[in-house]
C-alpha cells in the first residue's frame, strides 16, 4: 500500500452555490502577497526547530496494543503501550477498580524506566527496520509484545534479539526483562508464546522458524528453507516470513501459527507455517542502508506490475520434550497435494488459522487479478512427512477432513481483504459455522454461515483434489445491512449473551464507533458509543471490559475503559458503564489550531468530506497562499472527525506560517463502500484530481480567503504522484508542485497493489499509459521553480527508479525541476535531521516561489 506522509464537530452541510467566477467573493478581499517577511534559510530553518519545539510541548499521549488478563483475585489487568515520559514507547498496565473512579486511573509501568535506553543502545538490523516500514511504526523502544493471559509469561523484539519476563501479579515492583538465552544468530522476530506451554517461545531468525524452551535454553531450528548464503538469488525459501506484498498490501506480518490446543495423548507441539518461494521474483539493487554513498550495495525482490509473484505453500512441524525438556523429535511435514496443485488459481495466501477446538486448519486464497477468494478448511492428517508418499497421515484420527472450500466469493471489482472472521467452537461432526464479512451489496457486512464439512476415512485418502467443488454452503444470514460499512478490524463475540461486538461507520463516514447485534435477533443494530467523536476500541475475550480511545476534530485523544454491563439478554440492554479514564485530555494546545470539516456534493451528485487549516495568522477580508495536501488514492482518507495532532505536524506548520491548507477525500477514498472504491478502477490518476479541483473551486468561492492565483499541490507517495500529475494536467491552476517519493510509473509499482486497481498491464494497457507521470511529461510547465522532487535513495517501496526515470524524460523535453535527495532514507523519513531538512526545503520553496 502506498502510505500517506505521515465538541460537537460535525462537519456542516453546505449546498453547492450558484455556478459563477472563482473571484466573485474577491470584492473587499485583499490578497497575502506573503504570508511574512522573506526569510533566510538559516530563519526558516530556526523556524522549523521553534514549531516542532513547540509541539513537543503538546503532551498527547497515546495508547495501543492493549491486552487483558484476570488474575486470580478476581480483577482484570490491562496492559497497553505507550510513551509517558519519553519518546521511547514502553508497557505499563492497570489493575480495574470494582467501582467507577472519577478521573485517571493509576496505571504504573511493568518495565524499569531505564530499560529503553538498554533497548536503544542495540543496532537495529535490516530486517527490523524494513519491517518497521510495512507496520508503518513511528516509535521506537518496545513496539510489539506477546503476552500468556493465564501465566502472565511476556516476550517482546528489541534490537535484533528477544526480552522476556514474568509479571507476578502480586508483585509490586517494576519488571526488568532478561535477554532470551538462544543460540540463533541473527535478528530475532515475531516471537510466538506457545499455547500449551508458556516455557516455549517460537520465533524467526534469518527466514526460518526456531523455538527456544526458556528455562532449559535449549534451543532448536525447526526448518531449513533458508541457506543464509551471501548470494540472494541462490537462496529464494523462506519459513514463517510472508512475502513483501503480503505484508505491504495485505497486512499479513506473521507467517507461523501454533496450534491452539495440544492433544495430551500424542504430547506433540504443532506449528503450521508457510513457506514462501521467490526464486522468481526479480531482483534490484539499492545503496547500502548502512553506508549509503559508499558504493555498497544491498539486494531486494521486488515484484513489479505483470511480472511474477512469490510462491506459497503451507507446511506443518511437530516436536516433543524430553524428560530433561530438551526440544526432540521434529519432524517436518507437507500437503499430500501443495495449494497450488488445489488451487491453480490461486496466487495469495492471504489469511491462515486454526478452527478453535478441534485439528482444523483453514485458509484463504485468492487470485491473480484479487476477484475470487475462497475459504477452506482441512484437518492435519493432509500432512505428509514426504511429498513423495501417499500414505495420509493416520496418527491421530480413524477419519480426517480433506481440503475443501466453505465459503466463496467473486467481485467484478476486487476483493477486499479483511479480518473480519469469527469461527464458532466446532460442536457437530458435519458443519462449521463463522461470522464472516462480505460486500455482496457493494458495502461490507457480517454474516452467519454455516457450512457442510465432509470427514473420510483413512483408508479411502483424498479421493478428490479441487477443494473448491467440495463447497457446501448450508446457510448465510446478514448479521447488518445498509448503505454503510462495517470496518474491516474488530470483531468480538459475547458466546453467553449471543451477542456480536464490531466497529463501523454507520453515524458518519468520518466516524468509527462500536455496535452490537444479537445473533438472535440480527439487523437489531445498537449504537455503544457516543456520536460526535471516532473511536478505536480494544475488547477482551469475554466481553466484559472495553477500552475505548476517541477523540474529534477538536478534541486530542482520551482513553476510557468500560465495563459492558447487560439488564437483560436483549441487544437493546446493553450499556457500557465507565471504570476511569487512561488518558483524559479536553484542551487542543494553541500550537495545534483545529481544522474545519466541510461537506460538498459534486456534480456527480456524491458527497465529498474536506478539511480546512486557516492560517493562523488570519484576518478577514484577506486571500491567503494555499497548499492542496492530496493524497486521492485507494485505501487512505484524509479527512475524519478525529484529531491528527502531530500527525499532521506539517500542515499544522504550514499553518502557522501563513498558508492555507485544504485535504479532500475524493472518489475512490475508504470507508464510502466498494462502488464509491471503484471509480478508481482500471484509471488511476486520471480522475481524482477532477473530484479534487471542484471541491476546491467551490471552497474558494464559499470561504472566500483562498488565493486561487496562489495555489500549490503537494503529497507524498500516492499523492506524490498525483502532484505530478496536477502540475502537467492542470498547469492553470497549480502553481508549484512538491512531489513526494512519487510513483511515476504504474508498471514499475508492486502486483498486490497494482493489479488490484489497474489489473495486469496485459489487459489494461491503455490505463497503465494513460495513468503514467511519463505520459504528461510534456505538458509540464517549462517555467522554471515550478516543481520540487524530494525521494528517499534507498526507497523500497516506491523505489528511487521512479524519480531517475522522470528526471531523464524531464531532460529528454527540457523542463525545469529541482530535486532533493535523502540518500539514507527509505520511503519514510525517519532521521529527525532529514526531516527537519525536508521542513525548510518546503517552507523555503513556497515562500521564493508561491
Amino acid at each position: 500500500m502506498l502510505p500517506n506522509d505521515q465538541g460537537n464537530c460535525s462537519p456542516a452541510i453546505n449546498k453547492k452555490p450558484t455556478d459563477g467566477d472563482n473571484n466573485a467573493l474577491e470584492n473587499g478581499h485583499q490578497s497575502i502577497t506573503n504570508p511574512g517577511a522573506k526569510k533566510t534559510w538559516s530563519e526558516i530553518r530556526q523556524t522549523v526547530c521553534d514549531f516542532r519545539h513547540r509541539l513537543s510541548t503538546v503532551s498527547v499521549m497515546s495508547i495501543s496494543h492493549v491486552s487483558f488478563r484476570r488474575l486470580q483475585n478476581g480483577k482484570t489487568r490491562v496492559y497497553f503501550l505507550s510513551a509517558p515520559v519519553n519518546e521511547f514507547e514502553t508497557l505499563l498496565y492497570v489493575d480495574l477498580p470494582n467501582q467507577s473512579v472519577s478521573g485517571q486511573l493509576p496505571w504504573q509501568p511493568l518495565i524499569e524506566s531505564n530499560f529503553p535506553s538498554v533497548i536503544m543502545s542495540g543496532r537495529y538490523s535490516r530486517e527490523e527496520q524494513l519491517l518497521s516500514e510495512r507496520k508503518r511504526l513511528t516509535t521506537f523502544g518496545i513496539t510489539s509484545y506477546e503476552i500468556n493471559s493465564e501465566s502472565g509469561r511476556i516476550v517482546f523484539p528489541a534490537a535484533s534479539t528477544l526480552f522476556q519476563c514474568n509479571d507476578n501479579e502480586y508483585s509490586t515492583n517494576s519488571l526488568y526483562p532478561t535477554e532470551l538465552r538462544t543460540n540463533a544468530t541473527g535478528a530475532k522476530l515475531s516471537p510466538q508464546i506457545c499455547p500449551n506451554n508458556i516455557d516455549i517461545i517460537a520465533y524467526v531468525c534469518n527466514f526460518d522458524i526456531w523455538v527456544t524452551h526458556i528455562a532449559t535454553g535449549s534451543t532448536k531450528r525447526l526448518t531449513y528453507a533458508h541457506k543464509g548464503g551471501r548470494c540472494l538469488s541462490d537462496d529464494p525459501l523462506a519459513a514463517g516470513v510472508p512475502s513483501y506484498v503480503m505484508q505491504e498490501e495485505f497486512n499479513r506480518y506473521h507467517g507461523y501459527w501454533w496450534q491452539p490446543k495440544q492433544h495430551k495423548e500424542d504430547n506433540i507441539y504443532r506449528i503450521l507455517y508457510e513457506e514462501v518461494d521467490e526464486s522468481e521474483v526479480k531482483i534490484f539493487n539499492f545503496p547500502s542502508s548502512n553506508s549509503a554513498g559508499s558504493g555498497e550495495i544491498e539486494q531486494y525482490r521486488f515484484p513489479r506490475a505483470g511480472t511474477a509473484n512469490s510462491k506459497s505453500n503451507i507446511k506443518l512441524v511437530e516436536f516433543q520434550l524430553d524428560g530433561e525438556c530438551q526440544i526432540v523429535n521434529i519432524k517436518n511435514m507437507e500437503l499430500q497435494y501443495p495449494l497450488a496443485h488445489m488451487f491453480p488459481w490461486m496466487e495469495y495466501l492471504v489469511r491462515v488459522g486454526w478452527t478453535p477446538n478441534d485439528d482444523l486448519i483453514w485458509l484463504q486464497v485468492l487470485d491473480r487479478r484479487q476477484q475470487r477468494l475462497e475459504l477452506m478448511v482441512l484437518s492435519i492428517d493432509n500432512f505428509i512427512e514426504h511429498a513423495s508418499s501417499n500414505i495420509i497421515n493416520s496418527s491421530h484420527n480413524s477419519t480426517f477432513v480433506p481440503p475443501q472450500v466453505i465459503y466463496s466469493q467473486t467481485s467484478n471489482v476486487w476483493v477486499n481483504v479483511h479480518d473480519l472472521l469469527y469461527m464458532f467452537p466446532i460442536t457437530s461432526s458435519s458443519e462449521v459455522t463463522m461470522i464472516w464479512a462480505t460486500e455482496d451489496t457493494g458495502f461490507r457486512h457480517l454474516y452467519l454461515i454455516t457450512s457442510i464439512i465432509t470427514k473420510v476415512s483413512h483408508e479411502n485418502g483424498i479421493q478428490n483434489v479441487d477443494p473448491s467443488e467440495n463447497n457446501m454452503m448450508m446457510s448465510k444470514l446478514a448479521l447488518t445491512s445498509g448503505n454503510w460499512e462495517v470496518c474491516g478490524k474488530g470483531l468480538w463475540v459475547d458466546l453467553k449473551y449471543q451477542i456480536v461486538y464490531f466497529m463501523a461507520v454507520r453515524e458518519s463516514p468520518l466516524e468509527k464507533h462500536l455496535y452490537a447485534v444479537s445473533l438472535k435477533s440480527p439487523g437489531n443494530i445498537k449504537l455503544l458509543t457516543k456520536p460526535g467523536y471516532s473511536y478505536e476500541i480494544d475488547i477482551d475475550k469475554n466481553c466484559e471490559i472495553c477500552v475505548a480511545v476517541y477523540s474529534n476534530i477538536r478534541k486530542p485523544p482520551s482513553c476510557q475503559v468500560f465495563r459492558i454491563e447487560h439488564n437483560d439478554m436483549t441487544v437493546d440492554g446493553i450499556y457500557l458503564q465507565s471504570v476511569g479514564f487512561l488518558v483524559e485530555n479536553s484542551e487542543v494546545n494553541s500550537v495545534l489550531q483545529s481544522p474545519t470539516l466541510v461537506t460538498h456534493q459534486i456534480s456527480s451528485g456524491d458527497v465529498l468530506f474536506a478539511m480546512v487549516f486557516k492560517p493562523h495568522n488570519f484576518v478577514p477580508g484577506q486571500k491567503y497562499p494555499t497548499i492542496l495536501h492530496v493524497y486521492g488514492g485507494p485505501e487512505v482518507q484524509l479527512v475524519t472527525n478525529t484529531f491528527k495532532g502531530a500527525r499532521h505536524i506539517r500542515m499544522h506548520m504550514l499553518a502557522s506560517q501563513g498558508y492555507v491548507v485544504i485535504a479532500i477525500d475524493s472518489r475512490g477514498s475508504r470507508h464510502r463502500g466498494l462502488i464509491f472504491e471503484s471509480h478508481l478502477k482500471g484509471r488511476l490518476g486520471t480522475v481524482e484530481l477532477s473530484d479534487q479541483i471542484e471541491v476546491l473551486q467551490w471552497l474558494a468561492e464559499y470561504l472566500g480567503y483562498i488565493d486561487m492565483n496562489r495555489l500549490a499541490i503537494h503529497g507524498w507517495s500516492y499523492g506524490g504522484y498525483l502532484s505530478l500529475m496536477g502540475l502537467a494536467t492542470y498547469s492553470n491552476i497549480f502553481k508549484l508542485a512538491i512531489a513526494g517519493a512519487p510513483v511515476t510509473s504504474w508498471a514499475m509499482y508492486d502486483t498486490g497493489y497494482t493489479e488490484r486497481y489497474m489489473d495486469l498491464p496485459q489487459y489494461n494497457s491503455v490505463g497503465y499509459m494513460n495513468g503514467s507521470v511519463l505520459s504528461y511529461v510534456s505538458r509540464l510547465p517549462d517555467e522554471e521553480n515550478r516543481l520540487l522532487i524530494i525521494h528517499g535513495l534507498i526507497d523500497e517501496n516506491v523505489h528511487f527508479s521512479h524519480t531517475s526515470l522522470l528526471i531523464n524524460t524531464l531532460v529528454k523535453y527540457g523542463k525545469p525541476y529541482q530535486l532533493q535527495i535523502y540518500p539514507n532514507e527509505r520511503h519514510s523519513l525517519r532521521s529527525l535531521d532529514a526531516t527537519k531538512h525536508y521542513d525548510a526545503t518546503f517552507l523555503s520553496f513556497l515562500q521564493n516561489y508561491l
